[in-house]
C-alpha cells in the first residue's frame, strides 16, 4: 500500500491538507498526518484544530512514498524552519522519491534548491521563492518526482494527480467519478 506523510505546522492551510488527504484515502492510499512539533494538536491558518496522527520525532521518513506540504501562512514559514523536515525533503529528492507542495509551500522546496531546473507553480506572490524553477500559472504541475499546485482551489486536482502518480490513471479516474468531480 502506498503511504503519504502530510506535514502540518501551526498556521498550515487546513483544507489544502485535508482535501488532498481525503482524495488519497478514498483511493486506498495510507495518509499519515504528521505534526512538525511535539504536539499532535495543530491549529490551522483559519483557526481549526487538527489532531495529527503522529509527530515528526516519531516517524521514519523512509517509510513514505510521498512527502506532502500544505501551504498557508505562517505554516509554510514554520515548515521551512523545521530542520528534520528540510533534511528529509532534500534526501528524498536526491533519492528520486515523490514530493508535493501546494499554495505557498512550494517555496519550501524552492528554498532547498529542489525546484532548480524544474517547472513548478505556486500561490501568486511566491514565484520569487521558487529558486531556479520555470514558474507557470498552471493549477497543478508534475515535473519528475515533484508535484506542485497553485492553491486551495486546486486541492482536489492535486489529490487526483497524486493518486494517478501513485496508483495509476484508472484509479484516479475512478475516484474522480466517485466524488462527482468533473472540473478537470
Amino acid at each position: 500500500m502506498a503511504e503519504v506523510y502530510a506535514f502540518l505546522a501551526d498556521g498550515s492551510e487546513e483544507v489544502e491538507c485535508l482535501a488532498v488527504a481525503d482524495v488519497l484515502v478514498r483511493a486506498g492510499i495510507k495518509v499519515t498526518l504528521v505534526s512538525i512539533s511535539n504536539n499532535k494538536e495543530v491549529t490551522g491558518s483559519h483557526g481549526f484544530t487538527i489532531v495529527a496522527d503522529t509527530t515528526i520525532g516519531e516517524i521514519d521518513f523512509e517509510q513514505a512514498d510521498l512527502l506532502f506540504l500544505p501551504g498557508g501562512m505562517p505554516g509554510t514559514k514554520r515548515l521551512s524552519e523545521c530542520r528534520p523536515l528540510c533534511d528529509a525533503l532534500v534526501k528524498a529528492n536526491e533519492e528520486g522519491r515523490r514530493l508535493a507542495a501546494i499554495c505557498a509551500a512550494p517555496s519550501v522546496l524552492g528554498g532547498l534548491g529542489i525546484l532548480k531546473g524544474k517547472t513548478a507553480t505556486c500561490y501568486p506572490g511566491f514565484e520569487g521563492a521558487l529558486a531556479g524553477a520555470n514558474v507557470t500559472g498552471d493549477g497543478v504541475v508534475t515535473d519528475g518526482n515533484v508535484t506542485t499546485a497553485r492553491g486551495l482551489g486546486y486541492a482536489l486536482d492535486l489529490g487526483l494527480e497524486l493518486t494517478r502518480l501513485l496508483l495509476g490513471e484508472k484509479t484516479a479516474s475512478h475516484i474522480k467519478t466517485a466524488i462527482q468531480y468533473d472540473q478537470i
